[in-house]
């Protein structure tokens, strides 16, 4: 409605321009959704280089973390997917789904009628569901939340068994075991004070890391997983770890040239589309682990070289000498110029950060300042699987180029959180 028909639009033609308008906006919801189930069968790291649905779509809709992981939780309730192994995932409440795609449901109206059905038994609950939508059709949410109590309660008058049980004794003890899929499991008690300071040692590890392009797009679990790992490099850089064998603790990854020169880059700069970097090739990790071949190429990007030269049966023929690819004056030098993480927002020191080879050495490129950049684990990740891209720009000092999903024109960014040095020119 322009301003002159709103002006003379009386009080039922006002009210029935925003019933419309509301069906729009909540049909566009409940599709948007659809297609967020959708990426994630597909699979996001495949689709977009970000590792969960909820990520992906805080950057796109510029929204808070929390809320992007509200959308996505009621989307997977209202629609049907499936995993990567095509293994189906039904939905919760699949006629709700339906009738939302209409526009006919509000937001709490939804959740309302989800939040009562993920207490029906399983087999009572299609019949549940058309109940409550029937009466939605004539009563507000709070109305439907009472019906959907009464059921619950019909369904299982005695409600949920107490907990008894007496807490068990904390102790210090830790278990770390490989799976055969190669994901390590942790699991340990500790006692108050060591619970006390390993706590407040990822807290400050895992604060959340707000960039130019949004918010922080981790979980809770993803950002104090991504803490742990990180204090698990601090520790291991640090010179007073003891020796293993007559050597500093490390972890040994092994992978042919050929197949670390498999892993496809993120394309040329410019206008031109990219793709997250995929290898041909595995690598070696450690006694028992593989990786993929993308994956050493992110961990060869700063780490200790020893070029060997093995026989038909593996056997070492020739063995070269170990060298640090970023020799300690290089790295200082990095340390000076970028003054931390360098991607767009990221708040990291350098004593956090490893250093990237903006064209692989693998590949040809130089160890040298004007091919290196300082990032920290997780943002270099990220370089290395989506559509960012990075490059020294005339000034010598470190740009970004976004995907084309976050933005077509690809406007360079930079970080300007780290001070430059006071006597800098």
């Amino acid at each position: 409605m322009d301003s002159e028909t709103v002006w003379k639009a009386d009080a039922v033609a006002l009210a029935d321009r925003i019933s419309a308008l509301l069906t729009v906006v909540r049909s566009a919801e409940a599709e948007i959704g659809s297609l967020l189930v959708e990426i994630e069968s597909r699979g996001v790291m495949e689709l977009f280089g970000y590792r969960s649905v909820a990520r992906l779509f805080e950057h796109l809709a510029d929204v808070p973390k929390s809320a992007a992981e509200t959308v996505v939780k009621r989307a997977r309730s209202l629609t049907s997917g499936q995993n990567l192994d095509g293994t189906p995932i039904p939905a919760v409440a699949p006629a709700t789904g339906l009738v939302a795609l209409d526009g006919r449901l509000s937001t709490p109206m939804i959740d309302t009628i989800v939040g009562a059905l993920v207490q029906v038994p399983p087999e009572h609950r299609d019949d549940a569901e058309r109940d409550l939508l029937t009466f939605a059709e004539g009563a507000g949410h709070k109305q439907v939340a009472a019906l959907g109590a009464r059921i619950v309660a019909h369904l299982d008058p005695d409600g949920a068994e107490p907990d008894e049980t007496e807490p068990a004794t904390p102790r210090r003890e830790l278990s770390l075991r490989r799976k055969r899929s190669g994901v390590w499991e942790l699991n340990g008690r500790f006692d108050d004070e060591t619970g006390t300071r390993t706590s407040a040692l990822l807290d400050s590890l895992a604060q959340r890391r707000t960039t130019d392009e949004g918010p922080d797009l981790r979980s809770p679990q993803e950002r104090y997983g991504d803490a742990l790992s990180d204090a698990i490099d601090l520790a291991l850089n640090s010179p007073e770890l003891p020796m293993q064998a007559g050597e500093r603790a490390h972890v040994m990854i092994a992978v042919s040239l050929e197949d670390l020169k498999s892993g496809i880059g993120t394309g040329p700069l410019g206008d031109t589309p990219t793709t997250p970097e995929t290898g041909a090739g595995r690598a070696t990790l450690g006694d028992l682990g593989t990786i993929s071949a993308a994956e050493a190429r992110i961990h060869a990007c700063d780490c200790m070289l020893i070029p060997a030269v093995l026989g038909t049966k593996s056997e070492p023929l020739d063995l070269g000498h170990q060298r640090r690819l970023i020799s300690t004056p290089l790295r200082r030098a990095l340390y000076l110029r970028d003054r931390g993480c360098a991607f767009p927002g990221c708040h990291r020191p350098p004593r956090h950060c490893q250093g990237h080879h903006i064209r692989h050495w693998a590949d040809g490129g130089p160890t040298e300042l004007g091919n290196l950049v300082l990032m920290c684990a997780h943002h270099h990740r990220l370089l290395h699987r989506s559509g960012w891209q990075v490059r020294i720009a005339a000034d010598g000092l470190p740009e970004f180029l976004p995907p084309v999903f976050l933005d077509r024109r690809r406007k360079p960014r930079r970080n300007n959180l780290h001070q430059p040095l006071p006597f800098a020119a």
